[in-house]
């Protein structure tokens, strides 16, 4: 693997990600921010941000999976939710295990992961854009 994911001593052990990786690796893979479409373009989830963090998982795993990636070549993700508040943690992470299961993976931490809330994103019905970075060997 050329992604070794680690909690140093001294930052708090989070249950969804990881506060660190280390990168070795050739080549450098970059996920443009996917969305709750499927591949034909056509909207998943209206309303439903479980549905649409599933949605956006599955597309990021597939661009890993176009660069002759897997999700433990993830070097990080950037997570966009539109509206941002606490309450909102339930869905995200069930639409999360809903993707891992589906793909038949374990959902274990996250490589390192930062949420962010925002107004809106490039479409009125997105709740939720997920970007992420990978490193091959």
């Amino acid at each position: 693997m050329s992604v070794e994911r680690l909690n140093p001593p001294g930052l708090p052990v989070g249950p969804a990600y990881h506060q660190v990786s280390i990168a070795a690796g050739t080549r450098f893979v970059s996920i443009a921010g996917q969305v709750a479409r499927d591949a034909d373009g056509t909207p998943v989830g209206a309303g439903d941000l479980a549905a649409q963090v599933t949605q956006s998982y599955l597309n990021v795993v597939t661009g890993l999976e176009g660069a002759g990636a897997t999700v433990a070549d993830l070097a990080s993700v950037t997570v966009y939710v539109v509206g941002w508040t606490p309450d909102q943690m339930g869905p995200l992470m069930e639409g999360l295990v809903r993707a891992t299961t589906q793909l038949g993976i374990e959902p274990g931490p996250l490589p390192p992961a930062t949420l962010i809330g925002v107004a809106a994103l490039a479409e009125p019905d997105l709740l939720v854009e997920i970007q992420a970075t990978a490193v091959l060997a």
